[in-house]
């Protein structure tokens, strides 16, 4: 499954269009942010990317969970986002 990485200086639109592409393409996706600015971006992204994907009848819905990461030699926690679509 694919993971985007999100930033505290992502552009939230442009991670939109990305989590809209590969929801399209796979039908879900992992988002994974670490720090509080990256997470922000991370949900906003999130709430952009459901309008986007609405009119193919995909309805996004996310999970969140901790994950450990090593970055840079350094444990750090970050905070995953499971995206699917929901089945009615």
């Amino acid at each position: 499954m694919e993971v985007l990485k999100v930033s505290a200086n992502s552009s939230p639109k442009a991670v939109a269009g990305a989590i809209a592409a590969v929801m399209r393409r796979d039908g879900q996706v992992i988002v994974q942010a670490v720090g509080a600015g990256a997470v922000n971006q991370a949900v906003k992204s999130i709430a952009i990317a459901r309008g986007y994907v609405a009119p193919n009848g995909i309805d996004l819905v996310a999970a969140p969970s901790f994950y450990a990461v090593n970055i840079d030699g350094e444990e750090r926690t970050a905070i995953r986002f499971l995206l699917e679509s929901r089945t009615k």
